[in-house]
């Protein structure tokens, strides 16, 4: 297989309703899109899940761009390769910039996948065509607001609710939340909001019966999440924390994670997720998939991800619906009534990109052969 060419879309698109986590406030996705040319005329397709800016992690859409533009595309156009796993070797030189490597790694394994006439999900080498889905909400304006969403997302079936807290939207959120919601499968996401001088708190949120509680300490820590797992009952899982197998290795010898969020821009792609997912399972360790605000190509190839055999949580992959009003892919994702999705059938990623649509978004375009 040989690349000829890559391409680079940015795409503005709005979201239905702002999401808010302890980062900030979110109301528009700047998304970088990436499509791989083949020289037998297949195209692959990846998204980058960098955000608007150095916030979650230290890559954002302008870092992506030129990484991908400067050195990750010429480092892959033209080389033979025997399959999509060689391309993260390809590209082992720059140190760092995981999202900008996914994005031209899951693009290679759809074309890949297109080229065998299978679907990507069977290519990965899932073991199920229907994954549980949960829905992640964001920081709300009151507590009403907030039960409300809840109770719009269990009506639409989904498997369980993840909301996000930081100081001063935290145990009090969770205490009325409980008594509303006595039986609702519930886990809170701190995204790196606290510290463990903050371990009295967490205490206290074990006896509310959630499911994990996720990275509530600082993006680069192990040894400090081990501390507060000794002195908690409630699951910790790690996120931010963990980039690589070698990462998820030393948090589970560590006691830092219970339970692991894949996100396949934060490991570097399809390759590297599959290492995680299997070093996860063989410890007997959970994973599921986390979700980085993406539009339908990133959403489609989380789903075939998430079909691997260690997911076998809920994750964050929900209905396109929920945060668009309209996806780029067709037919849009959606969820069933008992909360799952489907993993298509079609060849590659099993959703058609709406180029229509794209074009309309764009807001700058390169090709790079």
């Amino acid at each position: 297989m040989i690349i000829t060419a890559v391409e680079l879309r940015e795409i503005r698109l709005p979201l239905i309703h702002f999401f808010e986590t302890s980062f900030g406030r979110t109301t528009e996705r700047r998304i970088l899109l990436v499509k791989v040319n083949g020289s037998d005329g297949i195209a692959g397709w990846g998204e980058c899940t960098a955000g608007e800016g150095p916030f979650y992690c230290d890559e954002w859409t302008e870092t992506a761009w030129s990484t991908i533009k400067t050195f990750l595309a010429p480092m892959v156009i033209g080389k033979e390769i025997a399959n999509a796993a060689e391309l993260w070797d390809l590209m082992s030189a720059v140190r760092g910039h995981r999202m900008a490597k996914a994005s031209l790694e899951t693009a290679g394994w759809d074309l890949e996948a297109k080229r065998l006439e299978v679907p990507l999900w069977k290519h990965l080498g899932g073991v199920r065509n229907e994954i549980g889905s949960g829905v992640s909400i964001g920081i709300q304006e009151t507590f009403e607001a907030l039960a409300e969403k809840i109770e719009v997302e269990l009506r639409a079936g989904y498997q369980r609710i993840k909301i996000k807290i930081k100081p001063g939207w935290d145990l009090e959120i969770v205490r009325r939340l409980r008594e509303k919601f006595p039986a609702m499968p519930l886990m809170v996401d701190a995204n790196s909001a606290y510290s463990l001088a903050d371990v009295d708190l967490f205490k206290q949120m074990d006896q509310h019966r959630l499911m994990m509680i996720e990275q509530p300490l600082a993006h680069s820590d192990m040894f400090d999440h081990a501390e507060l797992q000794k002195q908690i009952e409630t699951p910790l899982c790690l996120d931010e924390s963990i980039h690589s197998v070698e990462d998820a290795r030393h948090a589970i010898q560590l006691g830092a994670a219970r339970i692991v969020n894949v996100k396949l821009g934060r490991v570097g792609g399809h390759t590297q997720a599959k290492k995680v997912e299997a070093e996860c399972r063989s410890r007997n360790v959970p994973v599921w998939c986390g979700g980085m605000l993406e539009a339908g190509i990133g959403r489609a190839h989380n789903i075939a991800m998430a079909t691997l055999a260690g997911f076998s949580l809920p994750g964050d992959v929900s209905a396109s619906a929920r945060y668009w009003a309209e996806d780029i892919i067709e037919p849009q994702v959606t969820v069933s009534a008992n909360g799952t999705i489907l993993a298509p059938n079609k060849p590659g990623i099993g959703f058609e990109v709406n180029l229509s649509k794209i074009d309309k978004l764009t807001v700058r375009r390169e090709m790079i052969a």
